[in-house]
């Protein structure tokens, strides 16, 4: 079997009243995160909630520990979520603030929170 090595995040979207999450796994954060603020898939969770704000991200080298997170985190209940984004952004800001302005470019390298 080949393993496939790279960058892939685990992220949490919510939208302005924290009503609403969304945790994904992306191999680009950027542009995942572009689409959700898009709306890039009318029908989706995020378009109906309207879950367009970046709150938390753990960064891993292996799609399938990305993806057994993603797991785990969604059997969460919301108060552990919550708990958990809160790690990361007490304040509830948007962390991809910035991410599309020209010349801006976050620093995602070797974020990994998931030993909270």
């Amino acid at each position: 079997m080949v393993r496939k090595v790279g960058r892939y995040y685990v992220y949490i979207m919510f939208n302005n009243r924290a009503k609403a999450t969304y945790i994904g796994v992306t191999g680009d954060l950027i542009k995942r995160v572009y689409q959700h603020k898009q709306g890039k898939f009318s029908d989706s969770y995020t378009s109906k909630y309207n879950t367009n704000k970046l709150g938390y991200f753990e960064v891993y080298n292996e799609i399938t520990d990305a993806i057994h997170c993603e797991k785990q985190l969604k059997k969460w209940k919301r108060a552990w979520k919550y708990r958990l984004i809160e790690t990361m952004n007490p304040n509830w800001l948007d962390l991809s603030e910035g991410f599309f302005t020209i010349g801006a470019t976050p620093d995602l390298n070797d974020v990994k929170f998931s030993d909270i």
